[in-house]
């Protein structure tokens, strides 16, 4: 480049231009200075964002998180103990020697109580030492000591935990204690700031931050909680602290890490603080958590399914089984029902379901607003107690591929209608095409076909030739019923 530079302002201009400077300081300069009356005007430069003070959020807020450690016992073999002995990995061929040895050895070579010990973090919400944090924490806890940030232990007592929302509820004797104040996740907004503090790895007191990445995430082994899920370094050891606003308000608490590796790899989510304050105040009130259930195994709605079932968009969860004489089924819902709605309340993803059922009453009545057979139906449920039999999340491989549908069929014998308790279906001979890549297998049986009752060959025709670019397979493989879309066009 020619250009040359011959005066301060020239240069102060360039490089407001150019983002070196701000322009707040270009300005100020600038109109200390005569400028050409035919110079072209400068674009107002955009306000300045002001990052969240993170560092008066800790002072306040740090002495109300606490350490916690646990020690207690696990059950190992003999074989186990001398196989760590040998340091023999679990993963080694050569371990699986002294299982055998253990089972030669008889009677004696039982299992054994072996001690065990473990650290998470929690935060304190009343004056006189009620404390929250996660069930995985204090799991099998004999002992559980909290230690305050001004180096003060003491011995906490399990007031009771919740395995399927991960919250547990301590108390120790103390008074004046610092507190968190609790906000809610309704208000909290995706790209948010958010801070997090706890004992990564046993080093207390640590304070790491980052943005909301999504809510309302739900995952494999935990559908009762609708996750927050954050870019916040959250590492073994940050279990159950505290996930703070920009207002020093706990919006959620830290529970798990997707990685494969075992530490941060930027993924971390945190229970919505709503869903613990419920389960801590049932806990408080009665030793334990209730939660409610509707007896259903649902799936998620892809875009195939959408397209068989007629819906505008893929929302909503599909009812793959219904237990026998459970609140779904007094309800009327039928397998292929693809409920949108639970008093009002949108159903996006199948994971929504059981979060929303789960932190319901049961015994409770709600409204369930379904889509069956191209029309919205609206039933009324009344639900079930979790404890009895938790609600079931089907998975199936949504792979599809295109073509005709690519299966052999045939009808059931009495017989085999007995053995599988069915009263219709169609046994899977042989599978080809995009039923194959869809997952499908031989074996499995056939019950519904974009809902329809698998009752005959030709009745899967007829299906299958209205249909427009996919149809939804209703599949019994073994005791598990689920649907599985295939295109066909």
């Amino acid at each position: 480049m020619n250009t040359r530079l011959t005066s301060p302002s020239a240069l102060v201009l360039a490089l407001a231009t150019a983002g070196v400077i701000g322009a707040v300081g270009a300005g100020a300069y600038t109109s200390a200075v005569s400028a050409p009356t035919n110079a072209t005007p400068i674009a107002a430069a955009p306000a300045m964002v002001t990052l969240p003070d993170f560092s008066t959020i800790t002072t306040r807020d740090g002495p109300a998180v606490v350490n916690i450690s646990v020690t207690g016992t696990a059950k190992e073999s003999d074989a186990e103990a001398a196989a760590e002995m040998q340091g023999v990995d679990p993963d080694d061929p050569m371990f699986q020697f002294f299982r055998r040895f253990q089972g030669q050895m008889g009677p004696r070579a039982q299992q054994r109580d072996v001690p065990v010990r473990a650290q998470g973090s929690g935060f304190i919400v009343s004056p006189d030492g009620l404390i929250m944090t996660n069930a995985h924490v204090v799991k099998g806890a004999k002992e559980v000591t909290v230690k305050l940030t001004d180096r003060r232990e003491y011995r906490a007592k399990v007031l009771g935990a919740d395995a399927k929302t991960d919250i547990a509820v301590l108390k120790i004797d103390a008074k004046n204690l610092p507190t968190l104040a609790l906000g809610n996740t309704k208000d909290l907004k995706v790209g948010e700031w958010v801070l997090a503090i706890g004992s990564p790895f046993g080093f207390e007191s640590t304070v790491t931050a980052g943005v909301v990445s999504a809510k309302g995430r739900s995952l494999p082994d935990d559908s009762y909680v609708p996750f927050i899920q954050t870019d916040v370094a959250v590492n073994p050891g940050n279990s159950g602290g505290p996930l703070l606003n920009t207002r020093g308000e706990v919006v959620g608490i830290n529970s798990q890490i997707y990685s494969r590796s075992g530490g941060y790899q930027g993924v971390s989510f945190a229970i919505p603080i709503d869903v613990a304050v419920q389960v801590k105040d049932q806990i408080v009130a009665t030793g334990k958590a209730t939660h409610a259930r509707l007896g259903v195994a649902v799936q998620e709605v892809n875009q195939a399914f959408a397209d068989s079932f007629k819906l505008d968009k893929p929302e909503g969860a599909l009812v793959s089984n219904i237990e026998k004489g459970g609140p779904g089924d007094k309800a009327g819902l039928k397998a292929g029902d693809v409920i949108r709605k639970v008093d009002g309340q949108p159903i996006v993803s199948s994971g929504d379901l059981p979060a929303v059922i789960g932190q319901q009453t049961p015994g409770k009545k709600v409204t369930l607003e379904v889509w069956r057979q191209g029309e919205r139906q609206e039933l009324s449920a009344k639900l079930g107690d979790a404890s009895d039999k938790p609600t079931q999340v089907a998975k199936a491989d949504s792979a599809a591929g295109q073509g005709k549908l690519g299966l052999a069929l045939r009808p059931l014998q009495p017989q085999e209608k007995r053995e599988a308790a069915i009263e219709n279906g169609l046994l899977v001979e042989d599978v080809a095409g995009p039923s194959a890549m869809a997952g499908v297998q031989a074996g499995d049986v056939l019950l519904a076909i974009n809902g329809t009752p698998a009752k005959s060959l030709e009745q899967v025709r007829e299906v299958v030739a209205k249909a427009d670019k996919s149809v939804a397979l209703l599949i019994q493989r073994g005791e598990d019923k689920i649907f599985v879309p295939v295109r066909i066009g």
